[in-house]
Order: structure tokens, then sequence, then C-alpha cells
């Protein structure tokens, strides 16, 4: 097992739910706790929000510049992006982070995946395959790569699940294509999806924070 390091955020000192929350390309588990104090939750959404680090390794469309990613990046084609194995073993490294969670003593369905970009494809991948039902998965400007072969191994435990996906309509780097593609295919598995797109780039804004505020509340009951 690849031990992620993470940062950590409460907004209880006795917490009920986890959000686990990935980081683009590049970034690290800091990038997105300044956005926590942003969504305004109420006192009463006990959430334990865990940032794991993505490891330090060399990225091939980079030009194999060493930099935090969930996996390495071959091409720009999305359908030649990745190799999937190099993405389930990422899978297997945010299993085990939801594992622990279960074993600390909270319920699975009161965990909940969160991504952004390549986070956003490890979020989609990990959560939509755990055998255990989870809470929901928030895929924040992301695609998802092999997308039959996701949809052919979901498990059964996440019929319904509600996913919270988001997209620039103007994203440079992952096109507002990508988000056209993979929503109505998980829509058409059935699955709860709560879909928005904002006149923004490859980025989140304040309208979406906002959004993001009201699924949580929604969602972790």
């Amino acid at each position: 097992m690849q031990d992620l390091p993470v940062e950590v955020v409460k907004t209880s000192e006795q917490t009920e739910f986890t959000v686990i929350w990935m980081h683009g390309l590049g970034a690290d588990g800091n990038d997105f706790v300044p956005v926590i104090p942003e969504l305004k939750l109420p006192a009463s959404l006990k959430v334990k929000f865990v940032f794991p680090h993505a490891p330090i390794r060399p990225v091939t469309l980079n030009n194999g510049m060493e930099m935090r990613a969930w996996y390495d990046l071959l091409s720009l084609d999305r359908s030649k992006t990745a190799k999937e194995d190099d993405i389930l073993t990422t899978v297997t490294w945010i299993n085990q982070m939801i594992d622990k969670e279960i074993e600390s003593g909270t319920p699975s369905d009161k965990i909940l995946l969160a991504g952004f970009s390549q986070g956003g494809v490890i979020a989609l991948h990990t959560g939509l395959r755990y055998p255990k039902k989870l809470a929901g998965i928030m895929a924040l400007s992301t695609y998802i790569p092999f997308t039959e072969n996701t949809l052919a191994q979901a498990s059964e435990a996440q019929q319904g699940i509600a996913i919270f996906a988001a997209h620039g309509v103007h994203d440079p780097v992952i096109p507002f294509a990508s988000y056209q593609d993979y929503v109505p295919a998980l829509k058409g598995q059935g699955y709860n999806v709560e879909a928005h797109d904002y006149p923004m780039e490859h980025s989140l804004c304040l309208e979406e924070i906002n959004d993001i505020s009201a699924w949580l509340q929604t969602v972790l009951k």
C-alpha cells in the first residue's frame, strides 16, 4: 500500500461524515483546504475533510518532469490519456483510505469522495467501484477515461449514488466536451447526477462553491 500523507480539516471536534478530496495534477493536498470556510457549512454538519497528497512521479506529457500526480498523463488525447492499470493502482490506495475511515468508526454511507481534474478521475473510478455504499461522489472539472470498463465494473452497492458533476464551459485543459460525454453516460446508468456548468476555465468559481455547499448539505444527512 502507498501510505499517502494527508491534510485534515474538521468542522467540528467530533465528526459524523468524512470527505476524501483529491487535488489535480501538480497541486497537493493543501490546494482545496481554503475552500472549506467558503462552503459556510452549518455547525450541525460535522465533517472531517481529508486531503491526500498524490505521490511525486515523472509525468510523460510534461517531458518527464516530476510532480504530484495520481497517474501518469501520456497524451492530451482523452482516449489515450493514461494506462488503466495505473489508475486502478491509485484506486486501491483510496480504497484503503476509505477502509481506514470505516475502521475508525465512520460508516461507508457517511463517506464521500471528491476530486478536481485528475483527482476527479480517481474519485469517480474509486467511488463507482467501491463495494460498500458511499454517500456520494463530487467530480469537478474532470472526465472518465475507460468509461465502458468503469461502468461495467461499477459496484451494485453504488446504484443510484448521488454525483455532483461540474465543469467550466471555457476549460482549456479538460474540454467541456468531456463533461458532455460522461454526464449522460452516468445518467444513463441510473446514477443520481446533479450537473452544473459555469462560465469559467479550469478552476472553481463562487457560484460553484455555493452549489457544492448546498449539495453537500443535501447528501450528508
